[in-house]
């Protein structure tokens, strides 16, 4: 049998190549070798502290280790995997460390099945690269954060809408608040992902029910960072819930982006002209001399599909399994991996992108108040004045319809038939943007002191969230 593989004693023939290169996940799974190596060197601590191997054997194999660390790091170990002919990145390390030291590394795997082998190395990926969502999605938010608080100050108006039609006047610095919300909520996940990936660490549960050699499981847990050793080993070996949580992370977070994107990619049109997007994040066209794309966030937005398509391929591929270990959890692997390293790419891009975004205030402000969109404060002024929502609604609809077709605003004659219509001697509504955003008076609203509350607030979470990390 080929050197590369883990297992052949039991066999007389050599396996049919194509299907072993059928089975073989080597070209998806080698973002977790360096994770490998760390769940190696702490199954040799475990093996060394249980009397299995002695002193010189577990140095020669930590050296070893340490040696193919180094070659992963410098990217040289990624061509030796490909010609071992190992199956995964996790018996091409173990070969590795086998032709670094031959008489040691035949103990590399002494009650350790490539089972908890996996299932260790993917959880503290995951961990990992939880942290590293929490740190992107902290920082977006922080950005737009810092935006609306400059906005804010400038006092920039912006027609808000809802089904893409004029709504209400607002201030900008509310619609980057809103933007920001959605990844601090987004940080929390990828924090509790993070540590829900550290409570139990199934190193040392051998392929189903554990090992009869005495393994030091809760040195090697520690050592890697879990909180304890995996109740059973069954469980352990079979379930994959700390990717499944960071990817999940990563789709919540890359939907949030997406949906910025689509606002942003719309403003950036001339119709719209609210945003112009920087040189460094902004594409041309092959053939039109005068065009200006915002691809960047045109592929954020389509590839929110993307991850949220892998994630449930990954839960889609775990729904017919029973217990333990089967075969296709190397598939959950395989789509794990690319809804979290997709999410990853997405959230930085999306990162860079946003910082290169400039928003054109005066465009804003001239249309903030289109489409009769104080419309809504006065009928709230009916109300007040002891109309019912209702009548409110009614007759300030026919006075929108009025003004329409006059090709104007509301104005102060609006105002003074709608009094008249109620019975009372006068009416008090705003009638530009900038009257509207200043009469809110509900807490999140709009309304400039509602908005620096709320910016406030955000920018404290901000904080202990970045604390946890």
């Amino acid at each position: 049998m080929s050197a590369s593989l883990q297992w052949g004693g039991r066999f007389a023939l050599q396996p049919d190549a194509a299907l072993l290169a059928f089975g073989s996940s080597l070209a998806d799974d080698g973002v977790l070798a360096a994770y490998d190596v760390r769940c190696s060197l702490a199954h040799v601590g475990a093996l060394a502290e249980g009397g299995v191997i002695d002193a010189p054997c577990a140095q020669a194999l930590r050296t070893a280790l340490h040696r193919v660390a180094a070659e992963i790091a410098d990217g040289d170990f990624a061509a030796w995997a490909r010609a071992s002919g190992a199956e995964d990145v996790h018996g091409a390390i173990d070969a590795r460390v086998r032709e670094l030291a031959p008489d040691a590394g035949a103990w590399l795997h002494a009650g350790r099945s490539r089972n908890d082998q996996v299932a260790t190395t993917l959880a503290l990926y995951a961990r990992a690269r939880a942290e590293d969502g929490a740190r992107v999605t902290l920082a977006i938010a922080r950005m737009l954060g810092t935006a609306a608080q400059d906005e804010a100050a400038a006092g920039t108006l912006l027609a808000a809408t809802t089904h893409w039609q004029p709504a209400q006047p607002v201030l900008l610095a509310f619609w980057l608040a809103a933007a920001a919300e959605p990844f601090a909520r987004s940080a929390s996940r990828f924090i509790a992902a993070r540590d829900g990936a550290a409570r139990a660490c199934a190193l040392g549960s051998g392929a189903v029910a554990g090992s009869t050699l005495p393994l030091a499981r809760g040195s090697a847990a520690a050592e890697l960072g879990f909180a304890a050793p995996s109740r059973n080993a069954m469980d352990a070996i079979g379930t994959r819930d700390a990717a499944l949580d960071t990817a999940h992370a990563f789709v919540r977070a890359t939907l949030d982006a997406s949906r910025v994107a689509e606002e942003l990619v719309l403003w950036a049109t001339p119709a719209f002209g609210y945003v112009r997007i920087g040189d460094a994040s902004a594409t041309g066209s092959s053939l039109m001399p005068q065009k200006r794309n915002p691809d960047a966030f045109e592929l954020v937005r389509g590839g929110a599909s993307e991850v949220l398509g892998y994630y449930t391929g990954a839960l889609s591929s775990l729904a017919g399994l029973g217990l333990s270990y089967h075969r296709d959890l190397q598939q959950t692997k395989r789509v794990l991996l690319l809804a979290i390293e997709r999410g990853a790419a997405m959230l930085e891009a999306f990162a860079r992108a946003l910082a290169d975004v400039t928003f054109v205030r005066e465009r804003m402000a001239a249309r903030a108040g289109d489409g009769c969109t104080v419309a809504t404060d006065v009928a709230d002024a009916l109300i007040a004045a002891g109309c019912s929502a209702r009548d409110a609604h009614a007759l300030v609809g026919e006075r929108v319809r009025a003004a329409d077709e006059a090709g104007r605003a509301l104005d102060a004659g609006d105002l003074a038939r709608l009094a008249a219509a109620i019975g009372v001697q006068a009416l008090a509504a705003p009638l530009c943007a900038q009257a509207s955003v200043e009469a809110k008076a509900t807490a999140g609203s709009t309304a400039p002191g509602a908005v620096a509350a709320s910016l406030a607030e955000l920018a404290r979470e901000i904080d202990m969230l970045e604390a946890q990390l």
